[in-house]
């Protein structure tokens, strides 16, 4: 007796789940973009379009007066010939290296004293985030007073100390100018450092200092070989962004000396905003802030391949 196979039922049709608000957005991919959203848009509206308007501009002369008309590379060009912007370059990367390495010295020191048990620790932690969270503006005028060639308070120590015998021109001096804004600078960046350095070494198991010193490592040989190789990423991390900041600073060399004197410390940001702002020149002007993207994008690079490694 031949047996038939039996037929399979087919499964009675689901009903589809009614399209609603809430269903969307529980949905986890609706729900990211919905995140994301906000973030994804201020990029856009404030870095990315003004980033490529300006590359725009560089690509032609366009003064304040009539429209652009498309140059090519001819502003570029043109800096590459100017003895200022050659200047400006050289400052920028004195001003730049300087710093770094002063706060990177002055924020590790700072950090390892803030990171020891003492009375009133908190409450020096806060005093020492003044600095950074006071408005650039506000501190760097408080600066000029300080620097200032009559009532210079520190003249004032110098003359009465028996250093000096008549008070300097501390923003007045091409060289002394260029030291004036490095201090200002530093002192302004090293408790970014120090914090962000404490952060660091508050991670730092207190086991690994300890079987250490058993081994018989002196203090130096614990910080060298135990504390800087686990702050390593911390440090290369802080001094990326410090360089980055201070590369395109503006705010505090703008109002302490406007380039001056004599441009000896002029910057890529205060050329720039001279010549298109200023100067009406507003494609040598973008030209000017895009040089500095090379040098930025290569250590970016060379600092991202190098924590990678490690």
């Amino acid at each position: 007796m031949a047996v038939r196979p039996a037929s399979l039922a087919r499964p009675a049709p689901v009903a589809g789940r009614p399209f609603t608000l809430r269903g969307l957005l529980e949905r986890e991919g609706v729900f990211s973009w919905l995140m994301l959203g906000p973030g994804v848009a201020f990029l856009l509206a404030f870095v990315a379009y003004p980033f490529f308007y300006g590359i725009s501009l560089s690509l032609q002369d366009r003064p304040v007066t009539r429209p652009g008309v498309f140059v090519g590379l001819a502003n570029f060009a043109a800096l590459t010939h100017d003895a200022v912007f050659w200047q400006v370059t050289r400052n920028t990367f004195v001003y730049t290296i300087v710093t770094t390495i002063l706060k990177l010295v002055g924020g590790m020191a700072l950090a390892l004293v803030m990171n020891q048990t003492f009375r009133g620790k908190n409450l020096a932690r806060a005093f020492v985030l003044l600095p950074f969270i006071v408005p650039t503006v506000l501190s760097t005028i408080a600066w000029m007073w300080i620097l200032d060639p009559t009532f210079s308070v520190v003249n004032w120590l110098l003359v009465h100390g028996g250093v000096i015998t008549s008070g300097f021109s501390w923003l007045g001096n091409a060289s002394l100018a260029m030291v004036s804004i490095i201090v200002v600078n530093t002192w302004r960046g090293v408790p970014f450092y120090g914090i962000t350095l404490l952060a660091g070494l508050q991670t730092i198991s207190p086991d690994l200092h300890e079987a250490a010193a058993i081994d018989g490592a002196s203090a130096r040989q614990r910080f060298v070989y135990v504390t800087l190789p686990i702050l390593k990423p911390v440090v290369i991390i802080v001094t990326m962004f410090s360089v980055i900041f201070t590369f395109s600073d503006f705010q505090l060399v703008y109002a302490l000396t406007n380039g001056g004197p004599a441009n000896a410390t002029n910057i890529f940001a205060i050329y720039a905003f001279n010549l298109g702002m200023l100067g009406g020149q507003l494609g040598l002007g973008a030209a000017v802030a895009l040089s500095m993207l090379p040098a930025l994008a290569l250590l970016i690079v060379a600092l991202t391949l190098y924590l990678r490694r490690d």
